[in-house]
């Protein structure tokens, strides 16, 4: 038997005021019409991906740093003591 659950994430929006140039604004209401949405709808999108790579961003850079502490086996054994490495 199998079951399918759908889960709705509703998130509350707000408005937000912006000061945009008008030639920006007429500029960008030309993209979001050629990808078929509205401006808010193009800004939302651009500023979710914005939020999106900034959060892969530290959580890839906490990992690289974790992994530079940590440290990698390389391989190997104990080093053998200097003094039979330089018998005379």
């Amino acid at each position: 038997m199998c079951y399918v659950i759908y889960v709705e994430v509703v998130m509350t929006k707000r408005n937000l005021t912006l000061a945009i140039d008008e030639d920006v604004i007429q500029k960008a209401r030309v993209v979001a019409a050629k990808r078929g949405t509205s401006l808010s709808g193009l800004l939302t999108q651009e500023l979710l991906r914005l939020v999106r790579e900034d959060e892969a961003y530290h959580l890839a850079r906490t990992q690289a740093l974790l992994r530079l502490a940590t440290g990698a086996h390389l391989g190997g054994g104990e080093l053998p003591a200097r003094e039979s490495l330089h018998e005379r």
